[in-house]
């Protein structure tokens, strides 16, 4: 893997595991010890002072997570548009308070919903069948990867995945460049979640999202997919499978979509040209 700045591929953040008291059994014998878990909060996120969502999130990297979620969500079209992020821990969770350009906001107004438990299905909240589905513009880029480095970015990155191997209990979204190497990595208990804290540290950063590739560790779900195509990336890689509705998404939006990307296979469900070794 290239050299990265840690700050940048690690994320960061506190509070994001805790010491528990656990009783462990082993071949018949118990004993009392610690265990590392996850910790889970409500997560609020307010625009220009108008509660908008609550989401059950790890609590690190905040700020990339609202801008982010802004912009996979559509919310704003570009990280200038977000004027001010403050997080700030309440009795009941972490509150997020957002700022953004007026105009954005009258849009945000118009196609409110409740989101809460987005973490689960995706789609918690949505009011009819005509809101599952935003209309994203094809991903008509072409850049072409290796296949074998996303299997080495894969085996890479989970090396990186620290919440993961304290606690057994997060996801992470991480993005590969055209080389390889692992430039961004965020981890969250929802998958989601992990992916928009990466899509924010990377458009704070400034990168271009047509020229790499984003890994994560889950199924590559519809909404997964949507977000991917909203911010123009043309591959998603995951580690496990894709469900019917993200390969539909895939195909109609030209983002190659691969899965099972474990040991030195992988199985590719849409739009293999952006593959070289196929």
């Amino acid at each position: 893997m290239e050299h990265q700045d840690q700050k940048s591929v690690l994320g960061g953040g506190s509070q994001t595991l805790k010491a528990v008291d656990v009783l462990r059994l082993r071949h018949g014998v118990s004993e009392r010890s610690q265990d590392v878990v996850a910790v889970e909060v409500p997560v609020a996120l307010e625009y220009n002072g108008i509660s908008h969502a609550v989401m059950l999130a790890s609590p690190g990297d905040l700020e990339d997570f609202a801008l982010g979620f802004s912009l996979s969500e559509g919310i704003i079209a570009h990280a200038s548009e977000m004027y001010e992020c403050e997080a700030e821990i309440t009795p009941e969770g972490w509150h997020v308070r957002i700022r953004i350009a007026a105009e954005r906001f009258a849009g945000l107004k118009e196609r409110r919903r409740s989101l809460a438990g987005r973490t689960g299905c995706g789609l918690c909240g949505t009011e009819s069948l005509s809101q599952v589905t935003r209309c994203v513009a094809p991903v008509t880029h072409r850049h072409r990867f290796d296949g074998m480095h996303l299997l080495g970015g894969m085996s890479a990155m989970q090396t990186l995945q620290l919440m993961q191997q304290q606690s057994g209990a997060t996801h992470a979204a991480g993005w590969m460049n055209a080389m390889g190497g692992i430039d961004f990595v965020r981890e969250d208990v929802g998958r989601h979640n992990a992916l928009d804290k990466l899509i924010g540290a990377m458009a704070v950063a400034g990168k271009d999202f047509t020229t790499g590739a984003l890994l994560i560790t889950s199924r590559a779900s519809y909404e997964m997919v949507q977000k991917a195509a909203v911010m123009n990336v043309g591959l998603i890689a995951a580690i496990s499978a894709p469900t019917s509705f993200a390969v539909q998404l895939a195909e109609s939006t030209g983002v190659t979509l691969a899965g099972f990307m474990r040991d030195q296979s992988y199985v590719v469900y849409a739009c293999p040209e952006r593959l070289n070794n196929i």
